[in-house]
């Protein structure tokens, strides 16, 4: 298969010259650790204290990783990219918020996002956290199979209520509901409550989709299991398979408690089961549906490769690419180009409530072995290319 995701004039076709330098600055920041460190701390330190930096902010990092401060924000930016075919998972990125009040915003949020997506074909998906419907710690209890007492339950309960009603609208709006995946200590009790929603509302075909982080070595394990269960119970299973966004923690929490890290040992290892767990739900489209959350290049092509082998249309609604904005489009601008299905993740808040999210993108970025120098290799290329052809 040709090398595709080298077309830097598909991948920036969308970009100015001034949109290409500001690109190229902020991932050449985001190449130096400390940098990224101090950025972060001073940062943090002068959105606490309320110090004018939001206009600097939005200006520069904020723009290029997110699509505005409010869904009506991110509209240009939707229209713009599906004009090359990249489709978009409007993304409300607040993070940290641990009480009722947040939690039913979130919900709001969630079921307007589906609303909106039900009116733009340029939105197939919505999506949200586990922990933005519920408090991390309830699920970390359940997952421990401790007993919740009567207002943990109570809260739960509600829990249980915000995910049903989003479910439900996604199901009723035909609009695909992705469910991000988190810490593994929280996670149990997240998948048997998605289960529980594909059970109810993935009778015909995915609309529900979990996430199955792959750093973790026992995620494989865990999709064929869910598999025998939807056989026996008649249910299509929806799967976003990435490789995941919280290794230092989880292995930083293993060595403290004392267990065996859940992630695997190294980062081949990691690999082969993201391409394993992708081969498999491939053997298996009959029955289930497959978003691929990646920024690795060979597993792009691998999947197109199986796609290729086994007859599989390139827009097959059952097989989805997915990035994230602001990152990788030589995958993202490449793959629509050729026809196949691709969304990006548009986070969207408001400037402060996002930075969280936008900190760890920058720490997860500097941690992937190679991710910004290619990103600079590729940006470099294309303003060669512009240059030389002024």
């Amino acid at each position: 298969m040709d090398k595709i995701f080298n077309n830097t004039q598909n991948a920036f076709s969308l970009k100015s010259d001034t949109e290409l330098d500001r690109a190229y600055f902020l991932f050449k920041m985001i190449d130096v650790q400390p940098l990224v460190r101090i950025g972060t701390a001073v940062t943090n330190f002068a959105l606490k204290a309320n110090l004018p930096v939001e206009g600097l902010i939005r200006a520069t990092v904020f723009d290029h990783f997110c699509g505005g401060v409010s869904e009506d924000d991110c509209i240009p930016v939707v229209d713009k990219m599906f004009t090359k075919g990249v489709s978009s998972v409007l993304d409300y990125s607040v993070e940290g918020k641990e009480d009722e009040a947040h939690f039913d915003d979130a919900l709001k949020m969630t079921l307007k996002t589906i609303e909106f997506a039900k009116e733009k074909k340029a939105i197939p998906f919505a999506v949200f956290k586990p922990t933005g419907f519920g408090r991390f710690e309830l699920y970390e209890k359940l997952g421990e199979g401790k007993k919740l007492d009567e207002t943990e339950q109570a809260e739960w309960d509600r829990v249980e209520a915000r995910f049903d009603q989003v479910c439900k609208a996604a199901h009723d709006n035909d609009i695909a509901l992705l469910i991000d995946g988190e810490e593994s200590w929280m996670q149990d009790a997240a998948d048997d409550l998605v289960a529980r929603m594909m059970q109810k509302y993935n009778k015909h075909k995915a609309v529900v989709y979990n996430t199955l982080q792959m750093y973790r070595w026992d995620r494989l394990d865990y999709l064929k299991k869910l598999h025998q269960q939807a056989k026996a119970d008649g249910f299509f299973i929806g799967m976003k398979l990435v490789r995941g966004a919280y290794m230092e923690k989880e292995n930083k929490r293993a060595e403290e408690k004392g267990y065996k890290s859940p992630i695997c040992a190294s980062k081949q290892a990691t690999d082969y089961n993201f391409d394993d767990a992708v081969a498999y739900m491939i053997e298996h489209i009959d029955q289930m549906a497959i978003f691929a959350g990646t920024h690795n290049e060979d597993s792009s092509y691998k999947l197109m490769e199986t796609m290729h082998f086994k007859g599989i249309a390139r827009n097959d609604f059952r097989v989805w690419f997915g990035q994230l904005y602001g990152m990788s489009d030589n995958i993202s601008y490449n793959l629509a180009h050729e026809g196949y299905n691709v969304a990006k993740y548009l986070p969207f808040g408001p400037v402060k409530d996002v930075m969280p999210y936008l900190i760890r993108r920058a720490e997860e970025n500097t941690s992937v072995a190679g991710q910004t120098s290619r990103e600079l290799t590729l940006i470099k290329t294309e303003r060669d290319r512009r240059k030389n052809k002024k």
